[in-house]
């Protein structure tokens, strides 16, 4: 003789059924909490006044001067440089995501004495095609020095890609926004 199947009055059909309510109610009851969790606690970013650079980190405090460097590296120290750079040249930046052609990109490798004076510069890609904003770029470079103090490597040579728009504003790679 073949295997019954169960119908709706069998025995199992009323555990099923007890099974999903059950369920439901363990939902219902993890959803109803008597206070929502608490976030994850994040601390509250410093607020920027008007007109001021929104940039942190190791910024100078005047042109021509910069707090040391805590880095122990020289990956570490590019982010220093860069909040630097981006702290005296805030009009100059380039706000928000990049267009998807830029007009200039180039990898400048940028040598850092003990007290953050620019030694020397030498470019790993040269955007030859565009040969001004080869000498501009070193010229912001060096116009910003001195760079903060690498206190923890004595001296450091770091590299950072310029991203250069059409419009004659810039972003750093290790700072950059993105492209669209």
């Amino acid at each position: 003789m073949p295997p019954m199947k169960p119908d709706a009055d069998s025995p199992k059909t009323p555990r099923r059924w007890l099974g999903g309510l059950a369920a439901g109610i363990a939902t219902l009851v993890a959803a109803c909490r008597s206070t929502p969790p608490e976030p994850p606690s994040v601390p509250e970013e410093p607020r920027v006044p008007a007109g001021a650079s929104e940039v942190t980190g190791p910024v100078p405090g005047a042109a021509g001067s910069a707090r040391p460097s805590a880095a122990a590296t020289p990956r570490a120290y590019r982010q220093d440089a860069a909040t630097h750079l981006y702290g005296l040249n805030a009009a100059r930046i380039f706000k928000g995501r990049l267009p998807p052609l830029l007009y200039a990109v180039g990898v400048l490798q940028v040598d850092i004495d003990a007290r953050g004076r620019v030694l020397g510069t030498s470019w790993l890609r040269a955007p030859r095609h565009a040969p001004e904003v080869m000498a501009e770029i070193e010229r912001t470079v060096r116009a910003a020095g001195p760079f903060p103090a690498p206190a923890r490597m004595g001296k450091v040579s770091y590299t950072d890609t310029w991203l250069w728009d059409k419009s004659g504003r810039f972003q750093l790679d290790t700072l950059t926004e993105g492209q669209e």
